[in-house]
């Protein structure tokens, strides 16, 4: 933790991919604290914390999403920080980074060698591996990209269903996961340093929540391109339309013209799962799909998707969502009823 008598200096990592809005959210959430509780009751404080924009060369650029950032500190310039947070960047899952951020990687290796904190918000987790910290350590990012860093990055034990990760000695890295998963990583910080009390007044003030649903259930299954391979592109295609026939596995094996063992091992090859859990990743999507549109009781979904064992589709759909196939259509089915309420201009969307 930071002494006292000096502000707990925060640098906030711009580099070209980076998205203003968590940006700029963590820069003015810092500045809050203290300083807005007492606003909205007579008082006056001061934040203890001193959030700096930095660069690698201080100059003003235009970083995603068309917004200029106006970096407050270069590499060289900036004091030396208490914690380095890399928020999220624009970027696809398994986008390749060498040679890209390697001062940034650098420079917050040294720092954290100097003693800081590090921290990472959603797909700033990419920049994070990179400075190899995270070496045999368990970490999390978006559920979108938790797959590719796997990939990259196999020394790490990544966590798509954990939205707050504290790894490292002294638990030294803090990396938050999916999307505003990054209030949880702001307040997180500002309990570290400034208190529980001081992070229950900015959760307050901001309406800030500690979701407990895992990231998991907001994620898509059937995220990905299809195949390379053109004959297990094609047995995507069918199945696609037709998830819910009987023997699926079987149908397609049949339709490429490999013998069963032969097809069951390229199709691992070309889509990183077995065609069995392929299968269940489109039945299972559609299943959330009709979860939050339609009323159908649940063993009505359940052999609609291909199941005909309820119990079976439920344990199941658990393992993979994390939820209940009831836990889900409370929460998803519900947000879904109020986007389609705020669509019409006539009425109002209850607060509670």
């Amino acid at each position: 933790m930071a002494e006292s008598s000096r502000p707990i200096v925060v640098a906030l990592l711009a580099v070209p991919d980076v998205t203003a809005a968590t940006l700029y959210g963590f820069h003015d959430t810092l500045c809050g604290v203290g300083r807005d509780w007492q606003m909205v009751h007579g008082g006056t404080a001061r934040s203890p914390f001193r959030p700096l924009v930095v660069s690698v060369d201080g100059e003003p650029f235009t970083a995603a999403n068309g917004v200029r950032i106006v970096p407050e500190a270069a590499f060289a310039g900036c004091p030396r920080p208490d914690i380095v947070c890399i928020t999220d960047l624009a970027i696809a899952p398994g986008a390749k980074l060498d040679g890209v951020y390697d001062a940034a990687a650098d420079w917050v290796r040294e720092r954290h060698a100097e003693g800081a904190l590090l921290a990472s918000a959603c797909s700033g987790a990419a920049l994070l591996a990179r400075t190899g910290l995270l070496e045999g350590l368990d970490a999390t990012s978006h559920w979108a990209y938790c797959d590719a860093l796997s990939r990259q990055y196999p020394g790490v034990r990544w966590h798509p269903d954990r939205g707050l990760v504290m790894s490292g000695a002294g638990q030294r890295i803090v990396m938050a996961g999916s999307g505003i998963a990054w209030h949880q990583l702001a307040l997180a910080l500002i309990a570290r340093h400034a208190g529980a009390e001081a992070a229950m007044q900015v959760a307050r003030i901001n309406m800030f929540d500690w979701n407990p649903t895992s990231p998991i259930a907001y994620a898509s299954l059937t995220r990905g391109e299809p195949a390379a391979d053109p004959v297990i592109a094609r047995c995507q295609q069918w199945l696609a339309s037709n998830y819910q026939c009987e023997s699926p596995v079987a149908q397609m094996a049949a339709m490429s013209g490999m013998p069963d063992r032969t097809f069951k091992r390229r199709f691992a090859q070309a889509t990183g799962m077995s065609p069995i859990e392929y299968v269940h990743t489109l039945r299972l999507e559609e299943a959330k799909q009709m979860l939050e549109a339609s009323d159908a009781s649940i063993e009505a979904i359940a052999f609609e998707v291909g199941y005909q064992d309820a119990s079976f589709f439920g344990r199941l759909f658990r393992r993979r969502v994390a939820l209940t196939p009831a836990q889900y259509r409370r929460r998803f089915g519900n947000l879904k009823r109020r986007l389609s309420a705020a669509q019409s201009p006539i009425g109002s969307v209850p607060a509670r």
